[in-house]
């Protein structure tokens, strides 16, 4: 808009020498203007002083300004409206949407900035992470060989190899490769206060037992018998036949005990071939507490209900079967991962095998003087308020 010569108070002034008499074409000589300026002049400002006059121009600025701003609002609201996505929250996103913005409405940065609400120096800051192609490469190769291990499982697996990497760092890059687990069906979750599980503190302390269903390709059922020792936490046995008697299970349990030694104690539900008479005569003649939990009440064998939930979802529901010899050997296989390569979260992340290394003689020992058959110290043990000077060993 061009800017006119005179001030409101010059044309004000013009205009009261025209109302004293002077001609408008004598005007025009004096101040150099046409005609056409006086009577425009006197259109706009006649009978105005010079305060109204300078109120009016006021007003015009500032409605010229409240038309730019919401012009400049239009523009952004039809702006923002073409961007795609509901919500722009990552910091990748907003980079995305100010490149748009400026590529697709000729805004400016600054502008583009401003109507998305994003700081600016967010828009030019340069990333200097490394790459991790190895590492990303490595760890989907590991995600696609375990398909249901979780971020936790694989940051344990990276570390064995080699790897050093925050936990952190890896679930970010885990997210980024989309390689999260998907969840199966929801748990079921108990109602009420429940009394936590003791835990056994010896191998062989208690062995827990369970039977787990699967189908092969061509629709025939058979059953798996599981036994798992509750304290290592190692998968003892996974038997597979299409029939699974009560002296079927005798047997095994023979086998086992030949392998191992005998336990304490054997927990299981209350199943026909776990209650048959050669499952009782069993437990007579070996002289192994066996133990029934509730009927409806799985939670009381929580620890053979897990494992049975991590060899369902890790292999029966990953695996077609279409033999029972093939079978057996996809079971024994797995059984020796889950045994010697598998990292257990309740055990520190070590595997079966490494924590039964771990376990020492001498908690058993603890355990045999506490019920009174370990042999008695060799120092007799101190009165009240004497020490046994006789009993003290001298080293120097």
């Amino acid at each position: 808009m061009k800017r006119s010569r005179f001030s409101e108070e010059q044309i004000i002034g013009i205009l009261k020498e025209h109302e004293a008499g002077v001609s408008v074409a004598d005007l025009c000589r004096k101040h150099g203007v046409s005609d056409a300026s006086i009577y425009k002049w006197k259109a706009r400002f006649g009978g105005m002083e010079v305060s109204e006059a300078k109120r009016l121009k006021a007003l015009e600025d500032e409605n010229t300004r409240l038309k730019r701003l919401l012009a400049d609002a239009m523009l952004d609201n039809a702006a923002l409206k073409d961007l795609f996505g509901k919500e722009v929250v990552t910091p990748a996103g907003k980079r995305k949407a100010v490149a748009h913005l400026v590529d697709a409405h000729g805004m400016s940065e600054r502008r583009a900035c401003k109507a998305i609400g994003c700081c600016r120096m967010t828009i030019r800051y340069q990333t200097s992470r490394a790459d991790d192609a190895a590492l990303r490469q490595r760890m989907r190769a590991l995600a696609q060989e375990r398909r249901r291990f979780g971020y936790r499982r694989l940051h344990v697996l990276l570390k064995r190899e080699g790897y050093r990497i925050n936990h952190k760092k890896l679930f970010r890059l885990y997210r980024e490769e989309r390689l999260a687990v998907r969840r199966r069906g929801g748990r079921k979750r108990a109602i009420g206060t429940r009394a936590p599980m003791t835990v056994p503190m010896a191998p062989n302390d208690r062995w827990s037992l369970d039977f787990v269903s699967d189908q092969l390709t061509d629709g025939r059922r058979f059953r798996i018998l599981t036994v798992v020792d509750d304290c290592t936490r190692e998968c003892l046995a996974l038997v597979a036949d299409t029939s699974l008697s009560g002296a079927r299970v005798a047997r095994e349990l023979d086998r086992l005990v030949m392998e191992r030694s005998k336990p304490k104690m054997v927990v299981s539900d209350n199943g026909s071939e776990f209650t048959s008479n050669a499952t009782l005569t069993w437990a007579d003649q070996s002289r192994v507490a066996w133990h029934y939990i509730a009927p409806g009440k799985p939670m009381q064998n929580a620890f053979i209900e897990s494992f049975n939930g991590r060899l369902r979802d890790e292999l029966l529901n990953e695996t077609l079967f279409t033999s029972l010899a093939q079978a057996r050997v996809t079971l024994g296989c797995w059984r020796a991962d889950y045994n010697n390569a598998r990292p257990h979260s309740q055990l520190g992340w070590k595997t079966p095998s490494e924590f039964a290394f771990t376990c020492h003689p001498r908690r058993d020992l603890a355990l045999r003087y506490a019920e009174g058959s370990a042999p008695a110290p060799v120092a007799p043990t101190a009165q009240p308020g004497k020490s046994n000077h006789r009993g003290e060993l001298k080293t120097g």
